[in-house]
């Protein structure tokens, strides 16, 4: 990664996400607009009330996650990118994923942003075990 390289903060975590961390990543003077999501643990899926889950990954999730940041500087004006995802057993509440994008103007930076989280979600191979309460348990495909 260069001094020039749009691409700020790439990673997978098995500790809590920090908001202050990813937006700090992504400052940059010449942005006029950061767009930032943040994906945290639900309390129901489905009609289910969900206690918690786990996610788990793939190896190669890290690369994929840099493989769909390119594309995304690639196509969008991006200043700064970050991304974020936890991995490993988390509470209803929890941040799961935090993904920022810094661009010269709002419209770029939202669409950026919307895109690297849809992608990731599609893409990088992250899975998600969740844990009902009524003792059920379902694993969920890529995330």
């Amino acid at each position: 990664m260069g001094a020039q390289d749009p691409i700020r903060l790439l990673a997978i975590r098995d500790e809590p996400l920090s908001l202050d961390e990813v937006f700090r990543a992504v400052g940059d003077d010449a942005a006029g607009g950061t767009a930032l999501f943040v994906g945290t643990v639900r309390n129901h899926d489905g009609g289910a009330d969900v206690d918690g889950l786990g996610y788990s990954c793939h190896p190669s999730a890290e690369a994929e996650m840099r493989r769909i940041a390119e594309k995304v500087v690639a196509e969008y004006p991006v200043r700064a990118l970050a991304a974020v995802h936890r991995v490993g057993d988390l509470a209803v509440g929890d941040l799961a994923v935090i993904v920022a994008v810094s661009c010269p103007h709002r419209g770029e930076a939202f669409e950026a942003c919307r895109k690297l989280i849809d992608d990731l979600k599609h893409e990088v191979p992250i899975w998600k075990h969740q844990k009902f309460s009524d003792g059920t348990e379902e694993w969920v495909g890529a995330c």
